[in-house]
């Protein structure tokens, strides 16, 4: 996409290209008209802006009057060098500067100038938000984590502000672990952790993929509408 372009806000979607360094990206951008902020989606390992379930997610954002951004993190030959490797999708820095250098593109949009910015993560690249996010601080108001790893994170956790919502499965146990030990590291004044009965790790059992889609609604409807932080932590 051209910068200085409109968007359409009728809810359809378009495709667009995101400079991001020397790199350029692919991505689809919805917005609903009246938006109340727009979610960048950080898919895990091995993924696309294609995932069917940050997909659907997105598609309940756009419902919920959110609108959403979904990109592919790795160009068409890094993705090709990276099947080989499988080394760039676990390069948590790599990929956390890649988001935020597609966050600053989307910032300097004519129409995206006054948006409050979300960030949804899945797998690995719940870590790459959270670091992005620690890098960007004050621009990005809230975030959401679906079976992530955010202890891949590291440092960067106790400088991350936005209020943050780590979803994960039940059944997901390992996870469970690093998910509430990243919880206490976590610098926001707002942050949870909720586990979705009877789900594993990618959320395939009926109505676990809904209930995510929901609790992540609530979650931006809420952030992204109103203050970027609280007065307390709300901790489970």
């Amino acid at each position: 996409m051209i910068p200085g372009r409109k968007f359409a806000d009728d809810g359809t979607e378009q495709e667009v290209l995101i400079e991001a360094g020397k790199a350029a990206l692919q991505g689809t951008l919805g917005m609903p008209k009246d938006a109340s902020g727009v979610v960048l989606f950080a898919h895990g390992s091995g993924s696309s802006r294609r995932s069917p379930r940050n997909r659907y997610v997105a598609e309940v954002l756009r419902g919920a009057g959110v609108g959403t951004l979904l990109f592919d993190l790795l160009t068409a030959e890094e993705e090709s060098a990276d099947e080989a490797t499988g080394e760039l999708r676990f390069d948590i820095v790599f990929l956390a500067e890649r988001l935020a250098d597609a966050t600053r593109w989307l910032m300097r949009q004519p129409d995206m100038a006054e948006m409050k910015l979300g960030y949804f993560g899945a797998s690995t690249g719940a870590a790459a938000a959270l670091v992005a996010a620690a890098k960007l601080r004050d621009k990005i108001a809230a975030i959401v984590s679906r079976g992530g790893r955010p202890d891949l994170a590291g440092e960067a956790l106790q400088f991350v502000r936005a209020p943050t919502l780590l979803i994960v499965g039940e059944n997901d146990e390992p996870v469970i672990g690093m998910n509430r030990r990243a919880l206490v590291e976590l610098g926001s004044e707002v942050k949870r952790i909720q586990i979705v009965p009877r789900a594993t790790h990618l959320f395939e059992e009926p109505g676990t993929l809904e209930e995510v889609a929901r609790l992540a609604a609530e979650w931006f409807k809420r952030y992204l509408a109103g203050a970027r932080t609280g007065k307390a932590a709300a901790q489970r």
